[in-house]
């Protein structure tokens, strides 16, 4: 299966929350998608279905094929501590993930998509795979041939802030400090369901 590439406020409303950032279509229309979409009476759904549309919310949302993400639970798990935090932090130590954080993307995306076409540096070395761990301490910024780019400039200019990043607008450079604890991280995510989907 290919990655999907069509209207991410359609895939919001499947789930029934705007999980890929601000959607002013979503704000309009946030019922599930369809011809019955407004008049559809949903069945109550059950544990596993539950669990499954939790899992499938994550991987959208920060934009993972079902290997990749699988691969990255079992990366998970033979970390120490609690699997769905390492799950999260895991996902958040992403390159294209940090460079959405920081605000040089406007959703993670755009932010693959630069990571992708070589935009980006880390620790000053051009990277182009946007599932590159990050380590706290490395320094990711925008390649310098890059930072007149129209989408960067005006990303930039209404990034929000994360306490566990530190960035310089002017530089269009910032440094991963640390993994953010789990009640850092905004997006409504229970990752107690992906661990119990995989432990079946």
């Amino acid at each position: 299966m290919a990655r999907y590439t069509g209207p991410t406020t359609k895939i919001a409303r499947k789930f029934g929350e705007p999980i890929f950032g601000s959607d002013k279509d979503f704000e309009k229309r946030n019922y599930p998608p369809g011809q019955h979409g407004l008049a559809s009476k949903r069945k109550k759904q059950k544990e596993y279905g539950q669990q499954l549309k939790e899992k499938q919310k994550v991987r959208y949302m920060y934009g993972l094929l079902e290997r990749q993400f699988h691969n990255t639970y079992l990366k998970a798990t033979r970390m120490s501590g609690q699997r769905g935090e390492n799950l999260l932090f895991l996902l958040e130590s992403r390159i294209d993930n940090v460079v959405y954080r920081m605000g040089i993307a406007p959703s993670r995306a755009a932010a693959r998509q630069l990571v992708n076409h070589a935009h980006i540096t880390l620790n000053g070395v051009v990277c182009s795979i946007p599932s590159t761990q990050v380590k706290p301490g490395d320094v990711v910024a925008v390649r310098e041939r890059s930072k007149s780019l129209e989408v960067i400039q005006k990303s930039v200019a209404s990034a929000p802030k994360y306490s566990w990043i530190e960035f310089d607008s002017k530089a269009l450079s910032g440094k991963f400090l640390n993994v953010p604890a789990r009640t850092d991280i905004p997006e409504p995510i229970n990752e107690q369901l992906i661990v119990d989907l995989y432990s079946k």
